[in-house]
Order: C-alpha cells, then sequence, then structure tokens
C-alpha cells in the first residue's frame, strides 16, 4: 500500500512543513497495492480492496473498490460482506454477531 503526504507533490519542491495526516481507525483492511491520499480518515473495520485509489474518507464497516475508490458493502469485523435484511439487520456469517444500517452507518450491535 502507498500514503501520500501531500496534496500537490513536486519532485524539485520541499514541502516537508506541508505533510497532511492520514487517520486509518483500528480493524481497517488495506489491501496489496491500494494508494491512499493524505488528508481523509479510514473508518474502523473499513475494508479497502487492493489496488483501490482512496480519495475520501472511507466509513467504519464500508467495502470500498475501484479508481477512485467507491462504496459498494459493508463488511463485518471478521471480513465477511454484510447483507442487510428489509429492517436493516445483517448478520457475520462467523462471529454471529449482529449489525444495523442506518441513516447511511452501520454499527455493530451484539
Amino acid at each position: 500500500m502507498v500514503f501520500t503526504n501531500i496534496l500537490n507533490p513536486r519532485s524539485g519542491v520541499v514541502r516537508r512543513d506541508q505533510y497532511i495526516r492520514t487517520l486509518v481507525r483500528r480493524g481497517a483492511t488495506i489491501g496489496a497495492n491500494a494508494t491512499i491520499l493524505c488528508g481523509g480518515e479510514i473508518g474502523e473495520f473499513a475494508f479497502i480492496g487492493a489496488g483501490s485509489v482512496v480519495t475520501k474518507d472511507v466509513k467504519p464497516y464500508s467495502l470500498v473498490v475501484g479508481n477512485p475508490a467507491r462504496h459498494i458493502g459493508w463488511m463485518s469485523e471478521y471480513g465477511h460482506r454484510l447483507y442487510f435484511d428489509e429492517h436493516g439487520f445483517a448478520i457475520c456469517p462467523e462471529s454471529k454477531e449482529k449489525y444495523r444500517l442506518t441513516d447511511g452507518q452501520v454499527e455493530k450491535i451484539g
């Protein structure tokens, strides 16, 4: 994986005083050869597919892929795809933990 540290890098210009922080939260997975542009936040247990180019924040439990990375689904803490029912609930097939999707946000509820 690659993390950038400046928004407009130029090899001939020294900009060490312009480094921008990128925050990767606990449990996030970043696939091989993914590129993370600086200044964003990768949420808890987010899953970034291999080769993706992340240009903006990634929500907790979100699955993103592509260039630029786009949200295509949700993942459990065990790394399984979550499929929500009509009431907004999903269960991880491995851990049996329950998740709730509300207003575009996922939270583990047990």
